[in-house]
């Protein structure tokens, strides 16, 4: 495995993403004034080869891809295979070169990170990147155009996609991804209000379906409504099977931490239950645990199986769809908090830890982007 470097000094090409107080409603595209775009700095660097690749490990071995990574939250990949992950606190966005070497490219201005909040989720789909963002008001999740190879993006206008999300301290949710349908999906927690999860009315503790510009899907089980299912206390991981269906992860409070297959307008019963209460209002979760061994986050399928970050089981979690019921852990301890799991283009996964999230004990070189072939 080679070395790795820390986080680049230099920044190539960094993006201001003015953000402005709107007042149309939430869920539906919103016009707002050209937002500020501009430079914050420049800077040389050398560029990858257009050949260049990222290493794949093994699960036994993992190949470095990044360290020095400052409460990352996210990864993402463009449609050219450029590689993003956000920075919650930092309000970041960084592009990663095969080399280990990172670069600031998107600043977002507006965002307001406290707590578990701040730049969350980021994904890319229908020509654009989004980006889930607690503000001093909201969550939100925002868009622009992205476009252009590996070390030159090129970013659009800004665009408001959701807004009004309920954000606190903690239960903010954040995970934003495209399901086979080319819907975005959006997790958001109750922002620790607990009775928003069972209130239809409320967008907080649900699981939302949009069209990729914010209005509503026609065929969503609530007539008119971005909600998908409810009665969530704080989903952080989506991810798809081979036969369309939609998993997440979710959060319990001092219980059970869950793993459920999301069926369109049911209800997973938060706060009146927690975790398989055989209770015939509620659809139960395929698997729990206590959350001192799980605390699951981000979430990605590959090959029939599930592969789950877990933050305070620091391990990452293997569900084999065959026994969904049951699950492996691997590298309990090995690498401290997990974040975020995801299929990169070239069938690698990669894990993102999240030592220095204020709840971890970093070690040098954290928090850091791990490859492995599933």
């Amino acid at each position: 495995m080679r070395d790795r470097t820390r986080l680049s000094a230099t920044t190539r090409a960094a993006v201001v993403i003015g953000m402005v107080a709107l007042t149309a409603t939430a869920c539906a595209p919103v016009e707002q004034p050209t937002p500020s775009f501009s430079p914050i700095a420049t800077g040389a660097t050398t560029e990858p080869p257009p050949t260049a690749s990222f290493d794949r490990g093994s699960l036994e071995a993992p190949a470095e891809v990044a360290t020095g990574l400052e409460a990352p939250w996210s990864i993402a990949f463009t449609d050219t295979g450029a590689a993003l992950v956000s920075q919650r606190d930092a309000a970041t966005i960084l592009e990663l070169a095969p080399d280990g070497g990172a670069t600031a490219i998107v600043k977002v201005a507006g965002a307001a990170p406290r707590g578990e909040g701040g730049l969350l989720g980021i994904a890319v789909g229908d020509g654009h990147l989004y980006a889930y963002v607690t503000t001093a008001e909201d969550n939100r999740v925002l868009r622009t155009t992205v476009s252009g190879d590996p070390g030159s993006l090129v970013f659009g206008e800004l665009e408001t996609v959701l807004e009004g999300l309920p954000a606190a301290g903690n239960h903010n949710g954040g995970r934003i991804a495209f399901g086979p349908d080319g819907m975005l999906y959006v997790t958001a927690g109750d922002a620790g209000e607990p009775s928003r999860a069972q209130d239809p009315e409320s967008l907080a503790g649900k699981i939302l379906r949009l069209e990729p510009d914010g209005s509503i899907p026609a065929d969503n089980p609530i007539p008119g409504s971005a909600v998908y299912s409810l009665g969530h206390r704080n989903p952080q991981g989506l991810a798809w099977d081979d036969d369309g269906a939609l998993w997440a992860t979710e959060f319990g409070q001092d219980t059970w931490d869950e793993l459920n297959r999301i069926e369109p307008g049911s209800n997973y019963g938060w706060p009146t239950v927690e975790g398989i209460a055989a209770d015939e209002r509620f659809a139960d979760p395929v698997q729990q645990w206590p959350p001192s061994e799980a605390s699951p986050s981000g979430m990605a399928h590959a090959d029939g199986r599930l592969w789950i970050a877990n933050l305070r089981g620091q391990s990452m979690r293997e569900v084999d769809l065959g026994s969904p019921a049951e699950s492996t852990v691997h590298w309990l301890g090995r690498f401290g908090r997990m974040r975020d799991v995801v299929a990169a283009p070239d069938g690698a996964l990669w894990a993102l830890t999240s030592s220095t999230d204020g709840r971890g004990s970093p070690a040098e070189g954290d928090d850091r982007i791990l490859a492995f072939a599933p």
